[in-house]
């Protein structure tokens, strides 16, 4: 691992000092890695060797949020090292530290881009709608459906810095 705390090896050792649980989630998170670094390949694979122009695209989606989900592990277990070891590094997944933003400007922020949030969440469901005569001869229907997910992950997000923000100020 290097000086940025970024750099994990899943060769590494579990953090010096790591108790049961710390280590168990160690092995558990490099594992992870590993077997995300496999998936990887084998979708590259799949992307390269078919002939599919739909199957290359959506393999090349799961691709994009594979390499998301690798460096989120990373992150975690990298985090995880650094608290262990009690460096004086920040973590790459920081502390919940939302009462910074201060809890009426969070809430003010948050409810703002809920609405928005909401909003798109209309906007895609009428969009399915019109979909609906080319959901079985287009991909077009299946890409507002991740996009719809995608809202309500987006919508999760701000519901947890709300429900974490502290309701103080």
């Amino acid at each position: 691992m290097t000086g940025s705390g970024n750099d994990i090896d899943t060769a590494d050792r579990a953090p010096a000092g790591a108790s049961v649980w710390e280590h168990k989630l160690w092995t558990h998170l490099t594992t992870h890695l590993r077997e995300e670094g496999r998936l990887l390949e084998e979708y590259s694979a799949v992307a390269s060797e078919t002939e599919s122009a739909a199957l290359t695209y959506l393999v090349h989606l799961l691709i994009e949020d594979e390499i998301r989900h690798h460096r989120i592990f990373t992150e975690l277990a990298a985090s995880l090292k650094l608290e262990v070891e009690m460096s004086r590094e920040s973590p790459l997944v920081p502390y919940m530290d939302f009462a910074k933003a201060g809890g009426s400007a969070l809430r003010e922020a948050t409810d703002h881009l809920i609405e928005r949030e909401r909003h798109d969440a209309r906007a895609l469901e009428l969009l399915q709608r019109e979909l609906n005569d080319v959901k079985d001869t287009t991909l077009w229907s299946l890409l507002v459906d991740l996009m719809q997910r995608d809202t309500q992950k987006h919508l999760a997000i701000l519901r947890f810095a709300q429900d974490h923000a502290g309701r103080d100020s």
